[in-house]
């Protein structure tokens, strides 16, 4: 096993992320339907047209009504319809959580950096299955989209964007960033979602649901292990460079009610997951990703 350099315990560099595809040669994507011979390869729910926009013609008997280009019609006077074509690639849209919360870590890396290889592990199977990959990298500051492309170069430039992070004034909650993917990702898109999601709330319950309609949703879990639980009896300091302080896991009544929060945490999360016909994921920041995608 390759060893880690200090820095990239806590960072993201791009000779990391390629080195990711190795080991994504062994796996595959989350598909919810069998392979098909057809355009690209597979057939997956699509939750959606699946079509991109080809012409418009006149209005033929047996036309779909529901494809009549109403503007076109209103134009000419005549009844037109919208024609489709298959989409050949299918678009992997990622969404990558940089927040503060993730910048963090007891055991194995930062939940940034295990977000950041999961990214870029799920980003080089969508190339090798010729799928589109585009993304979404956000921080408590900024948010930043990359519309889907495909080829080796589509995912050079999304690895650019996990390490290369942008600074803005203004700051940007979940909620908006969740309110954000509803308006980037099309119908029978492939959407991961990485993140510990702290700050999740009914809001970011109903942008997920309106995804999943039309969308394949995955969502992923990045969490340190002593977010499940505290270590043995003792006292521990804990710094972010600013301030400290200090925990005494002697405690039991504490050390009870900070497990209880965490497991009530995943419990809604696998609760949402499940009304929402969604999947739900778990990495531990001392996991190795490839093993979580398996």
């Amino acid at each position: 096993m390759e060893k880690q350099t200090n820095s990239e315990l806590v960072s993201v560099n791009l000779d990391m992320l390629i080195k990711l595809a190795k080991p994504a040669a062994s796996l595959k994507l989350f598909r919810s339907r069998i392979r098909a011979p057809q355009s690209g390869g597979y057939l997956s729910r699509t939750k959606g047209r699946g079509m991109e926009f080809d012409e418009v013609r006149m209005y033929q008997p047996g036309d779909d009504i529901r494809s009549i280009d109403w503007r076109v019609t209103a134009r000419t006077g005549k009844t037109h319809t919208k024609l489709f074509r298959e989409e050949r690639e299918r678009p992997v849209f990622i969404s990558v959580d940089y927040r503060a919360s993730m910048q963090f870590a007891t055991r194995g890396v930062f939940k940034s950096v295990q977000a950041a290889k999961l990214a870029g592990l799920l980003a080089w199977i969508a190339e090798r299955h010729g799928d589109r990959i585009g993304g979404q990298i956000f921080s408590d500051t900024a948010c930043r989209e990359l519309k889907p492309q495909n080829g080796r170069q589509a995912v050079l430039h999304f690895f650019n964007a996990l390490v290369k992070t942008e600074t803005q004034q203004t700051a940007i909650s979940l909620e908006q960033v969740i309110g954000r993917l509803t308006h980037h990702v099309k119908p029978g898109s492939l959407v991961y979602i990485i993140s510990d999601f702290r700050g999740i709330n009914p809001a970011i319950e109903n942008y997920l649901a309106k995804i999943a309609k039309h969308c394949e949703v995955i969502m992923i879990l990045v969490y340190d292990p002593l977010e499940s639980h505290l270590p043995t009896k003792g006292r521990y300091r804990f710094t972010d460079n600013t301030s400290d302080i200090v925990v005494d896991t002697g405690d039991k009544k504490r050390m009870l009610n900070y497990q209880q929060k965490f497991q009530q945490h995943c419990a809604y999360l696998q609760t949402l997951a499940k009304k929402l016909n969604i999947r739900l994921l778990r990495c531990a920041s001392n996991e190795k990703p490839a093993e979580a995608l398996r």
